[in-house]
């Protein structure tokens, strides 16, 4: 009785139990992502967008050594973007106060690193030519020759922002002919239409022992996180962007950097209307 009694308590559990989905394996998302990132990149020259950037960067007390705020619109172009400044903000401390600039690239001294590299990190890290949205291809490995490069491994599957994703993490291949990738971190992958919705990466090795020691160069907490945001059926484009790390070099400089920026206002080159997150009811 009590054998028959457990196996129809068993039959029944199996019986309301959902049935189970076997995941694809992780060779079969990333071809799929691969595929749409091209797909998407392709879609995203008929876009124009609004950009805004912070960037930012402290004294090792913590106290501000340089701050730009930028706006710009961004259009499309024979190859990847155009970028017109619309509003530009600067400032730095000087003798106690905080001195207004209007212009990148801005010099206050004669040897300025400080213009030179937060200029640099804005033409970097969010103006890349040759890409559709201005985001250096190379921070964020999910296109099809980047994959080449990466190893990749299915964590599992959950929900994002009321979205179905698998939870996928990446780190450089080693081995001879292999090209060197200098990222490791983790994507969340749209289940249903295979895109990314959100990465993060951060830098994937150490820097050597014999640079900081002959060159008093370091860098610490290097990461980037990128999300995205849906507009049309396989329209995906980068929303926000950003990340924070530590600049030790030739042992007197110290600085804290933190980079933003945010896309909105999207529309298509030849129809003028706005596309948004939300379908009207």
């Amino acid at each position: 009785m009590k054998t028959l009694f457990l196996a129809v308590l068993t039959g029944a559990a199996f019986a309301q139990a959902p049935e189970f989905e076997q995941m694809p394996d992780i060779e079969q998302i990333m071809s799929r992502v691969g595929r749409n990132q091209a797909k998407s990149q392709d879609l995203r020259k008929n876009f124009t967008y609004h950009q805004k950037q912070l960037l930012r960067m402290n004294y090792g007390n913590h106290k501000l050594a340089r701050q730009e705020k930028r706006e710009y619109d961004v259009t499309p172009d024979v190859r990847g973007v155009k970028k017109e400044l619309t509003r530009f903000e600067g400032r730095y401390p000087y003798k106690g106060k905080e001195v207004p600039y209007d212009r990148p690239g801005y010099h206050y001294k004669s040897v300025d690193i400080d213009g030179d590299l937060i200029n640099s990190m804005s033409e970097d890290m969010t103006n890349d030519k040759n890409s559709r949205d201005g985001i250096d291809h190379h921070l964020f490995p999910l296109t099809y020759h980047q994959q080449l490069k990466y190893d990749f491994k299915l964590i599992g599957s959950e929900t994002y922002r009321g979205r179905e994703v698998y939870r996928v993490s990446f780190a450089p291949k080693h081995g001879k002919g292999i090209e060197e990738a200098d990222w490791k971190g983790e994507a969340l992958i749209d289940q249903a239409e295979y895109q990314p919705v959100f990465v993060s990466t951060r830098l994937a090795f150490q820097m050597p022992l014999l640079v900081k020691t002959l060159l008093g160069t370091d860098i610490k907490g290097l990461g980037f996180s990128l999300a995205y945001g849906k507009f049309e059926d396989g329209v995906w484009f980068p929303v926000s962007y950003g990340g924070e790390f530590e600049v030790r070099a030739v042992f007197f400089y110290k600085r804290t950097i933190s980079v933003s920026m945010v896309n909105s206002d999207f529309k298509r080159s030849l129809v003028n209307s706005i596309v948004t997150y939300q379908t009207q009811q």
